[in-house]
């Protein structure tokens, strides 16, 4: 299969040649390659034409408009599910812990006041789920997961999926959508975030979820000096429910997907602050 992946990259990339095309790894929607070390090529296990020229136009209208790097789209053919992008510098945080995530919380409070106001809702989907229905998918992958919940958490989670959900969201806005560890590319060494991918799941939403991953990735400590820098509002309670929910559906991830690992260790490393005393 790489092979024929290789010859049809070789035929459309504007590059001289594939000297190398290494897989870097997959998702739940795509499997990531990286031709030549500087070309990022996604390829969606089930193609959406729709999906994929909306993603590659949004990266170029983005570009310059947010604080931090994007991806600059190379190739998008939408009928075949191929997004190609330059590689932009630096690991993902997730599995890549920085020594002052500190540090991260100024930079991150500015790119999402930029995102939120970014006025790109023509460009992509309302993503508009009721908070009762993220509670049912966070309750079938506890389901999945309960016994790999350290015990001392498991009265908290069950108690927590047992709760009414918060008051629906007021305002929906332009975002991310999908801001976790894995999606924010940083230099270990300098402490510094270098860029934000995968904006996929970009939508009008509650801005609200993508502050929630901060939390549920970096803790209280780092969300609440990403909000001392964000020009917005944020409704806490809403926040915490987000990440808890979300929390157990990357540990449920992690634990039922080959290769995917890092996401249950890194989402049971979390349960403490997200359902702690």
């Amino acid at each position: 299969m790489i092979d024929d992946l290789r010859a049809w990259l070789a035929a459309r990339l504007p590059v001289s040649g594939i000297r190398s095309l290494t897989l870097l790894g997959e998702g739940l929607d795509n499997v990531a390659y990286e031709v030549n070390g500087d070309v990022i090529v996604r390829v969606a296990k089930e193609p959406d034409a729709e999906a994929v020229q909306r993603e590659a136009d949004l990266l170029a209208a983005l570009s310059g408009v947010v604080p931090l790097p994007v991806p600059e789209p190379v190739l998008a053919d939408a009928e075949a599910g191929v997004l190609a992008y330059t590689k932009l510098p630096g690991v993902p945080l997730l599995g890549h812990p920085v020594p002052d995530p500190a540090r991260l919380a100024p930079v991150l409070g500015e790119f999402l006041s930029a995102v939120h106001k970014a006025g790109m809702e023509s460009r992509v989907p309302l993503d508009a789920e009721p908070l009762s229905t993220w509670l049912e998918d966070a309750g079938a992958a506890y389901e999945e997961i309960a016994d790999r919940v350290p015990l001392e958490f498991r009265a908290a989670v069950e108690g927590f999926l047992a709760a009414a959900p918060p008051a629906e969201p007021r305002t929906r806005t332009f975002c991310h959508n999908d801001l976790g560890a894995e999606h924010i590319l940083v230099d270990v060494e300098a402490g510094r975030i270098t860029g934000v991918i995968d904006w996929t799941d970009a939508a009008i939403t509650d801005p609200t979820y993508d502050l929630a991953l901060i939390y549920r990735d970096l803790g209280p400590e780092v969300f609440d000096l990403t909000l001392a820098h964000y020009d917005g509002t944020c409704d806490r309670e809403r926040a915490l429910f987000y990440a808890r929910c979300a929390v157990l559906e990357d540990i449920a991830y992690g634990v039922t997907t080959d290769g995917a690992r890092v996401y249950a260790d890194a989402g049971l490393a979390h349960l403490p602050w997200l359902f702690g005393a």
